[in-house]
């Protein structure tokens, strides 16, 4: 007969399983971050607050969805210490686990500054796609101790498919942005055609001229001449 404990952790990992798999149908980078952390909090067992340490370009790190403000406070000691169970989890392909903050010794710069806040305990999953790394999904806890071995092995799953949502909402914010840039990009061929009698090549060669002088993106360039085309 399976035990009370066996019985709760394995309701866990149903809920988390279900919950991951609603993920992907969130409408935006930003409602599923956000849907990502409640999810953490509300069904893995010892989470006060959760958060996600979003890998950028050329590798800054920035917190986003935090839960609460004690984990933008511990994740900036993080990224001004370069230590930290985040940091690690993103760099070390895997995830990082504390007992005790006030008696970690992995990453001493950071436990001190971290134990302040009141939070005890961090777990930190890689979040993933193939190779890419698209940050760390983190967890924290004003108990000692708090995520045990199975929790950390359940919640991996659940980073796994947080992760495949995430990378399938950013994917789709570059498609959107993208359709948007190339037809504001149209406009303002149209336009500059209009105005000079020029054909497409020559209009287009303008825009990217324009871009380079004013040091600005070429739809960057294209929406103000669209937004002021009034004025030519």
């Amino acid at each position: 007969m399976s035990s009370p404990e066996s019985l709760v952790d394995d309701t866990v990992s149903a809920a988390l399983g279900s919950i991951a798999r609603t993920l992907q149908a969130e409408p935006d980078v930003e409602s599923t971050l956000a849907a990502i952390v409640k999810a953490a909090v509300d069904h893995v067992p010892g989470a006060d607050y959760a958060g996600i340490s979003l890998v950028e370009r050329k590798r800054r790190i920035r917190t986003v969805a935090p839960t609460d403000e004690v984990v933008a406070t511990i994740d900036e000691v993080q990224y001004r210490t370069g230590q930290g169970p985040c940091l690690d989890a993103i760099a070390d392909h895997q995830s990082y686990r504390t007992g005790d903050l006030t008696t970690e010794d992995r990453w001493p710069a950071f436990t001190l500054a971290a134990a302040e806040t009141g939070v005890r305990s961090m777990l930190s999953y890689r979040l993933f796609v193939s190779e890419t790394t698209l940050g760390a999904l983190n967890l924290y806890s004003r108990g000692v101790c708090a995520f045990s071995d199975r929790t950390q092995r359940e919640g991996e799953i659940f980073a796994s498919h947080s992760a495949i949502a995430l990378i399938g909402a950013q994917t789709e914010a570059h498609l959107h942005s993208a359709l948007v840039h190339r037809d504001v990009i149209g406009m303002a061929k149209g336009i500059l055609m209009n105005h000079h009698g020029i054909g497409p090549v020559e209009a287009f060669r303008l825009l990217v001229e324009a871009s380079q002088a004013a040091n600005l993106k070429l739809h960057q360039v294209a929406t103000w001449l669209v937004d002021h085309h009034l004025e030519l």
